[in-house]
């Protein structure tokens, strides 16, 4: 995607709010199309970024951020590009600009969510936990908008006292942030309680840059409505949450339309970009509301799949219709691959003690296969066909990671890729077996459809965190508050050892950290000879154990940012 000169402003702006599991694709695409000048995503929780990879997906020309679970964490397209703001929930300033780097070319601006007042955001010490907690209110947002190119802003609730909401919005403003958001309740009060508009007036009229009010559905039900509330609060902008849940088309300035033809322009996107089945269920539900009794209310509450949600209201042919053509963008895709490729799938077989057991990489991917057909369940039908014995699994466990060995019809198969746990090692080994009896094709093995590419500049190392800036990375022993032993981990301290704001944080090495692919590193051994080398990603206690200093030279986009890395014995307890 084309990345934006300009920042993005927040004066005299109607905003799609960020709402969880509504704000996805579909829906800021049909916000823009109504009048939305600015739409946000859902919140997006930063350890969930930080385990996705960007690709780039050729067949729906859209930007996704996928986990290591192959769920789509993230998904954007050129047309919203100057106008989506992502919205991060964090609590921490290294891995929110970590995850801001990630994701800034991609989106116009970055919101932190200081306002969800859910129990699972106050137990992680994010959303309206920050509210309490001023100095790493600072250091998260001051630590962003020196970070990154784009737009940062922040959404916040009322605290119960007015000159507390005025000297925290101060605060806020102070970081550099572009706007902020203000919802007038505060973390204990719900819908049902009335918004406090004259907090969100007096707060606009403390602050220089804009403040957009939020909180006011119960205000709002017609496009006039959100000018009157925008001047009883005095604020810059509006941002609108439940009113647009309910009829997207209250952003258009002629007014409201049916709400059959909004779930049909919904839908429409929902095709379009293969939205997940589930979220687009669950969109259409909050738009429905009570005509969920109705009979086609009813038959849409059983239905599970897309196609049974299109034919409902008539976007079954349309659905067929894309379905096909991404079917041939793919197949065209597949031939240009494999014109320039040779990457035939073929099993290896290798001798493991008195066995013969025959290998190949084979992910198990959940969601790339329905319960029906599932790779034991589908080697179970075959033995019983068949008249085999019933296949045996034999399953190994390494540190965290599993292998599983599957016995049938006098063979024995396995997947050298390492999975997470005994059930997907199962499956995985059984994964082998079946594409080896024909009963599966190469692509449920390579496990990423044709079309979606890797982003070439990023990789992963250890670590679920980041300094905002250059970073001496510690080797320490910390104590695991859950099984209250030592383990192995790292520190993240800042290298201006003369500054009164150095940044101390710890991090277990099952998370990842991102940094850009074209590396190299320097390295000191305990003799003192220098070793030169390429940098691996996977940086693990035994590839770093001898080193006393490591450099490792990320040369970004641009060519110029340098990090170092540095170990040390650093020895500090959680």
């Amino acid at each position: 995607m084309e990345q934006v000169s300009l920042r993005l402003k927040f004066d005299n702006k109607i905003i799609l709010a960020p709402m969880v599991r509504v704000g996805t694709l579909p829906m800021r695409l049909l916000a823009l199309d109504f009048g939305a000048d600015i739409v946000f995503t859902e919140e997006l929780i930063d350890y969930r970024l930080l385990k996705c990879q960007r690709f780039t997906n050729k067949i729906l020309g859209t930007i996704d951020y996928i986990d290591d679970d192959e769920n789509i964490v993230f998904r954007t397209c050129s047309k919203e590009r100057n106008k989506v703001v992502l919205q991060m929930g964090t609590c921490d300033p290294g891995r929110a600009l970590v995850v801001a780097k990630m994701v800034e070319k991609d989106v116009a601006g970055i919101d932190v969510n200081m306002g969800c007042p859910k129990e699972f955001s106050i137990k992680g010490g994010m959303g309206a936990a920050l509210l309490k907690q001023p100095d790493k209110v600072y250091n998260i947002l001051s630590t962003l908008v020196r970070g990154v190119s784009c737009s940062v802003t922040c959404k916040m609730r009322v605290l119960p006292e007015l000159e507390d909401t005025i000297a925290l919005a101060k605060l806020i403003e102070s970081t550099g942030v572009a706007a902020l958001t203000v919802h007038g309740r505060t973390k204990e009060e719900r819908p049902q309680h009335q918004n406090r508009t004259h907090v969100i007036q007096a707060v606009a009229a403390a602050l220089s840059i804009p403040v957009i009010a939020n909180g006011g559905s119960g205000e709002i039900s017609c496009y006039s409505d959100i000018e009157k509330f925008r001047r009883a609060t005095n604020a810059s902008s509006v941002a609108i949450a439940r009113q647009a849940e309910w009829n997207c088309s209250i952003f258009r300035p002629e007014g409201k339309l049916p709400l059959d033809e909004i779930i049909l322009a919904y839908l429409k996107y929902a095709i379009d970009y293969d939205n997940n089945v589930i979220n687009t269920k669950y969109c259409i539900q909050q738009m429905l509301g009570s005509l969920q009794e109705t009979l086609r209310g009813k038959a849409f509450l059983n239905a599970q799949q897309v196609h049974e949600i299109c034919e409902l209201w008539g976007m079954k042919e349309y659905l067929q219709t894309k379905q096909k053509e991404f079917e041939d963008r793919a197949e065209k895709l597949r031939k240009l691959h494999a014109r320039g490729n040779d990457d035939t799938l073929t099993l290896k077989r290798r001798k493991i003690g008195e066995d013969e057991v025959w290998e190949l990489e084979a992910r198990f991917i959940r969601n790339m296969f329905d319960l029906s057909d599932l790779p034991k369940s589908l080697l179970l039908d075959w033995t019983r066909r068949n008249g085999c014995d019933l296949p045996r699994y034999i399953t190994e466990q390494t540190e965290k990671s599993f292998k599983a060995v599957v016995s049938v019809n006098g063979k024995k198969y396995s997947s050298t890729h390492l999975e997470k746990n005994k059930k997907n090692a199962e499956q995985a080994a059984a994964l082998v077996a079946v594409f080896h009896l024909g009963l599966v094709d190469e692509n449920k093995i390579k496990g990423r459809p044709i079309g979606i590419s890797l982003a070439a500049d990023q990789v992963k190392i250890t670590g679920d965190s980041a300094a905002p800036l250059d970073t001496v990375v510690c080797s320490c022993q910390h104590r695991n508050s859950d099984s209250e032993k030592n383990q192995k981990a790292f520190c993240l301290k800042s290298d201006h050892a003369n500054s009164s704001d150095n940044i101390c944080q710890s991090f277990t090495e099952s998370n990842e950290l991102y940094i850009n692919k074209k590396a190299t590193f320097v390295s000191k051994e305990n003799t003192g000879k220098w070793k030169y080398g390429t940098f691996d990603p996977k940086l693990t206690k035994n590839d770093t154990s001898h080193l006393t200093e490591i450099q490792a030279r990320a040369l970004e986009n641009s060519g110029e940012t340098v990090k170092t890395y540095t170990e040390c014995n650093h020895n500090l307890q959680r």
